[in-house]
């Protein structure tokens, strides 16, 4: 897997997100209270809200849209709501965060 650097978790609020634009469009990384770092794409299934704006909880967040709760780990929508948006592989190296967009551009295909 090509790994592609994008910041530092630093960089990143407790129980916040940063938007990292790519050709394939924007990705939300999302680090949680216990400073576990997930990716998803950057809009709720429910009506495209930006999910960087969300508010984080436990390993999901909030659409500030329409409150549709959307699980960081999965990319689907808990609760009664259905939809998901694609999950992409993260990894933290001592700080140093990187994103697999080569999954992204897979699941385009």
């Amino acid at each position: 897997m090509n790994w592609i650097a994008i910041g530092d978790i630093s960089e990143i609020p407790l129980r916040g997100a940063r938007c990292v634009k790519t050709p394939q469009g924007k990705i939300a990384v999302f680090r949680t209270a216990e400073n576990e770092v997930f990716a998803i794409e950057d809009h709720c299934p429910h009506k495209g809200g930006p999910l960087s704006q969300g508010i984080v909880h436990a390993k999901a967040v909030t659409c500030p849209l329409h409150n549709w709760v959307i699980s960081l780990e999965t990319g689907k929508a808990l609760g009664a709501d259905e939809g998901e948006v694609r999950t992409i592989p993260v990894r933290n190296e001592d700080g140093a965060l990187f994103i697999a967009l080569e999954s992204l551009m897979m699941a385009a295909e």
